[in-house]
């Protein structure tokens, strides 16, 4: 049963994310790992945060959805959970894959300011609405629940679906530079993620850092604070814009990344090592149109281009219209992209802009919970 837990924990490790253009939501470890009422287990496990992912990941019907999870320093000494669990967790923590503080108090508000994320609690913040007056807005806060066969989600306010808002003004500001941290080391503003992490070696290359991709500072008196070590952070510099596209094939969302300022990115069948690959997602017809490397996205000046470097050409979908009327067609060219447009490498297969796609399409995602012991996932359905 352990080895069984510990690759649970692993498949959970793969969805976390404090990158502010992939999270799609933020959560505190302390709360979820007592939702004693989801498996009827111990009083605390890391278990119940693979059933609120899986959740997330039910309601937005995608896989491989991230989620942003910050916990108190405590919680890394917790008796309730197992050694191997505590284990894990200093190695997320380590490793820069969740967020560490002193103390909770509203970090979880604040991040979910400044990035524009909802909130997996089933806190009310009552108290808090003075601050964040977008507390009651439609699906920015939205409760764990006990569900049919597993955890659900329910929105406080609105359809019940998790649903991003607009980064805070001071996010903007914030986000829009690179903070260091001048304590050593600091998994989140001591530059590469996790680095000098005694486990660091162990990371999937999947992990591994993208240029720009800290998560938000605290404010402290209005300076920028490291939220794990308290220590006013010193500016870097202007941070690279990045944009966070989409795969879609079939209806299906297959994939996210990011295209970063002035660092191109291919995507084709099977582009070179740091591309986007899309082969095992593609048909057989699909896969003899489509180049290794097929189209490359740029990103400079704010505007996002796509250039064709295929053999066949690539379709130029205006505002996402699937009309046959509006398609475009380029070949060896560069076009820049609108807010909505997307990218037609074959019938089916898009690729365009994350936001534009508000459901991924998956009709049953695959759980992080597969490997997990049937003994700890008693799921207790609602009367």
């Amino acid at each position: 049963m352990r080895f069984e837990i510990s690759k649970v924990l692993d498949a959970i490790e793969r969805r976390l994310c404090v990158d502010p253009a992939m999270a799609r939501a933020v959560l505190d470890l302390s709360e979820i790992v007592r939702y004693q009422d989801l498996d009827q287990g111990r009083p605390a496990s890391m278990l119940r945060l693979g059933m609120v992912v899986d959740a997330l990941g039910r309601q937005l019907a995608e896989e491989d959805v991230p989620v942003y999870v910050i916990l108190p320093r405590a919680l890394l000494s917790d008796a309730d959970l197992t050694s191997n669990e505590r284990m894990v967790a200093r190695r997320w923590a380590d490793d820069g894959l969740v967020e560490v503080v002193p103390q909770m108090n509203d970090r979880v508000l604040e991040v979910a300011d400044i990035l524009g994320l909802p909130v997996l609690s089933r806190e009310r913040y009552e108290g808090h609405r003075g601050t964040y007056p977008w507390i009651g807005d439609p699906g920015r806060l939205v409760a764990p629940i006990v569900g049919h066969g597993g955890a659900a989600l329910v929105a406080r306010v609105g359809n019940g679906q998790a649903a991003p808002g607009a980064p805070s003004q001071a996010g903007v500001r914030l986000m829009s530079r690179i903070w260091h941290c001048p304590e050593s080391p600091c998994a989140s503003f001591g530059g590469e993620s996790g680095g000098d992490s005694f486990f660091a070696d162990l990371r999937q290359p999947e992990q591994e850092s993208r240029p720009g991709a800290q998560p938000p500072p605290t404010l402290r008196q209005g300076a920028p604070t490291c939220p794990r070590h308290g220590a006013r952070l010193s500016d870097g510099g202007p941070r690279p814009a990045a944009e966070a596209l989409a795969i879609r094939v079939s209806g299906v969302v297959r994939q996210r990344f990011v295209v970063v300022e002035n660092e191109p990115l291919e995507v084709g069948r099977a582009p070179d090592k740091g591309g986007i690959m899309l082969g095992q997602w593609l048909s057989d017809e699909a896969r003899k149109w489509i180049s290794r490397a097929h189209v490359r996205f740029d990103l400079r000046g704010g505007e996002l281009s796509v250039t064709d470097v295929s053999t066949n050409g690539t379709g130029i979908r205006p505002g996402g219209s699937m009309d046959e009327d509006d398609r475009l067609i380029i070949k060896r060219k560069k076009r820049v992209l609108e807010p909505t447009d997307l990218v037609e490498l074959y019938p089916g297969v898009h690729v365009g802009r994350a936001r534009n796609w508000s459901s991924g399409g998956v009709v049953d995602p695959v759980s992080v919970l597969t490997d997990a012991p049937t003994m700890s996932l008693r799921v207790v359905p609602r009367s």
